[in-house]
């Protein structure tokens, strides 16, 4: 037996051991596959044809239903039971069918043979329980069908609308923005895709965003890096795409990137795309995916230009906003004129209700080009409430009072001394940007709660790091003092929660603009950064010279750039070190001072200077003003009356 047993044991691994496909040892009996019954079969057929879902249950249910109706009539009509004889198989089979889907239908055989009644009885039971289950599977497709529709997982069949990708913060002014941008246009739609339940993300806009203007907005649910959830916004026929970096990330330049790989997949051609990017360092990889139709955004580098430029004057913040929102007049560019021949000088005043304040020549837009610059097939680049209003002829009747033109003028080159309290990942560029604008000589001192490590090296800026508690009344007493150039004034973005953040801010505001307010001829300006726009109300409080809301402007840029790829070359011009900026300086350097002047006379005043004067500043109005008094885009007509204070908000290349 040991010898047997060692033997089978031989053979079975000499079976398991065979390759497969390979011929049976001589002799060896064949195995045998077991052969599967018809009913086995017929059951498996079953099994799948349901498996399809609603309509296949209610295909079965349909052919139960006229099985046991012809059944039935069969029986009816064979055994004659009815009373009078039938009159005909397909009367008796509609009357069966009524018998099987309405039981109050026995009710009206009352006279009828017992076994009639008998027989048309089981067949409503039988009826009853058909019945049931249709609308038990019906009310379950149903059910699915609305589930399906709450998680978002239905195309989009849109064409030329916008699509937004991935959901942060920011998502809520981008939105409002749109509407705006969009209430020239018929029937517009947003579609926004995120990896966010669709009810959630409905409620959300609801509530931040209460009035659409006409715009209709989709939300679906799915993964913006996933070239087939990505077909659900229908991005390839839409007009633009925007690309959010994700705040709740790790690591958000690497799903922008891999967002862009997706968005490129079908090949280079497609809506234009504006993405935004938090790292500086993702930029030249994010560029290489994005190849031409694609806009970057550095979030951290257009956050601390601004915060630079607007820090050092007074004013700056409000005229940036006015620019880059859709909420009053932004910027348009005018292809079609009749104003070839005129020199830039003349066209300045040639539209009413439209500030010039450059052109396009070979594609790349000009900021303030001379005065004496000819139009010659330039496009126009101009300030206007809405792009309705832009004409190609000149409509204006306003003509400047040259007598009445400012002798005033001067430069103000003294080395400067500023003071930043706080730190984030933006401060090093904050640092640069002062670099490049500060006079040699001019000192930084940088009073923070946090470690220090990443002071760049500057050239014209002497900077000195002193840590210290920056809420603490003590400590800022030390460091504001009246003869200080500019207060900067960042948050703890790096360290703290957004709302915890601009609470540390409000708090440090609140002391410096008190410490500030003893000296009577201290007149700082004093900006601040901010993260969350509901708290720029609460910063009014501290009289504030002007707030940044960091997540704020970067909507506002990206979704202009979406309407207009074109405006990415402005936007570098007006925010960065080169070419013309903004300026606010002194309404006497244009204009005589106490005179009562048309904007006209104030443009003529900056074009003498080889400026371009795009608002002016009135002292009058600044009081309790959200803009601080700036009035950018004032009709030519419009008057003012020159007091001491005004400034004209000009571009000027420095």
């Amino acid at each position: 037996m040991a010898r047997t047993g060692q033997q089978l044991r031989q053979r079975t691994a000499k079976a398991m051991a065979q390759p497969k496909g390979a011929a049976a040892p001589a002799g060896a009996r064949p195995v045998r596959e077991p052969r599967s019954s018809l009913g086995d079969r017929m059951r498996y057929r079953f099994d799948n044809s349901m498996s399809r879902g609603t309509p296949a249950l209610i295909a079965w249910l349909s052919v139960a239903t006229l099985v046991l109706i012809l059944l039935f009539t069969v029986v009816v009509t064979a055994l004659r039971l009815r009373r009078g004889g039938s009159d005909g198989f397909f009367r008796e089979m509609v009357q069966t069918l009524f018998h099987a889907l309405d039981p109050g239908t026995v009710a009206g055989d009352a006279d009828s043979p017992w076994r009639f009644l008998l027989t048309m009885l089981l067949l409503t039971i039988a009826g009853l329980f058909i019945v049931s289950a249709l609308i038990g599977v019906i009310a379950a497709g149903i059910d699915t069908k609305l589930a399906d529709l709450r998680r978002g997982r239905s195309i989009v069949l849109e064409k030329d609308h916008t699509v937004i990708l991935g959901w942060s913060d920011s998502i809520f002014t981008i939105v409002r923005e749109l509407t705006i941008a969009n209430e020239s246009r018929r029937k517009p739609v947003i579609v926004i895709l995120a990896d966010r339940d669709k009810v959630e993300m409905e409620d959300e806009l609801r509530a931040k965003v209460a009035d659409l203007r006409g715009t209709r907005v989709v939300c679906r649910n799915g993964s913006p890096m996933d070239i087939d959830d990505l077909r659900l916004s229908s991005h390839v026929t839409a007009r633009s795409v925007i690309l959010l970096a994700p705040e709740d990330s790790e690591d958000p330049d690497s799903e922008v990137i891999k967002t862009l790989l997706a968005l490129t997949h079908a090949g280079p051609d497609g809506p234009r795309i504006v993405a935004e990017i938090r790292n500086p360092s993702n930029l030249e990889a994010a560029r290489l995916v994005g190849a031409e139709r694609t806009v970057l955004v550095d979030i951290r580098e257009t956050v601390a230009k601004l915060v630079v430029q607007t820090s050092r004057q007074s004013g700056a913040a409000a005229v940036y906003t006015e620019l880059f929102d859709y909420g009053g007049d932004e910027i348009y560019f005018l292809d079609e004129h009749s104003l070839d021949g005129s020199t830039y000088a003349e066209v300045q005043l040639a539209f009413e209700e439209a500030t010039v304040i450059g052109v396009i020549a070979d594609g790349v837009p000009k900021l303030n080009p001379p005065p004496e610059t000819v139009i010659a097939g330039h496009t126009l680049i101009v300030v206007a409430e809405d792009d309705s209003v832009l004409r190609g002829d000149p409509d204006s009747t306003s003509r400047p009072d040259l007598g009445r033109l400012g002798t005033g003028s001067g430069q103000d080159d003294h080395p400067t001394q500023a003071l930043l309290i706080g730190w984030n990942e933006r401060a090093p560029i904050v640092l640069r940007e002062l670099d490049h604008y500060a006079p040699v000589g001019s000192t930084l001192t940088v009073l923070t709660s946090f470690d220090v490590r990443d002071v760049p090296r500057l050239k014209n800026l002497l900077v000195t790091v002193v840590p210290g508690p920056t809420t603490d009344r003590g400590t800022l007493e030390q460091y504001v003092r009246p003869d200080l150039d500019q207060v900067l004034v960042l948050c703890y973005s790096d360290h703290l929660e957004p709302q915890a953040a601009d609470a540390r801010t409000l708090v440090t505001l609140l002391h410096v603009r008190d410490i500030l307010g003893r000296y009577d001829d201290a007149a700082t300006p004093v900006v601040s950064e901010m993260l969350d726009d509901r708290n720029r109300v609460l910063a009014q409080v501290a009289h504030v010279d002007d707030v940044v809301v960091s997540g704020e402007i970067v909507s506002l840029l990206v979704t202009q750039l979406s309407e207009d790829h074109r405006l990415e070359a402005v936007f570098d011009q007006l925010l960065g070190d080169e070419g013309s900026e903004i300026y606010l300086r002194p309404a006497e350097w244009y204009v005589a001072p106490g005179a009562e002047v048309s904007y006209a006379t104030i443009i003529a005043g900056a074009a003498r200077r080889n400026e371009t004067a795009i608002g002016y500043k009135s002292e009058a109005l600044a009081d309790g003003d959200a803009s601080f008094g700036v009035r950018v885009n004032p009709a030519k007509s419009e008057t003012f009356r020159v007091l001491a204070g005004d400034r004209v908000v000009v571009l000027a290349d420095d």
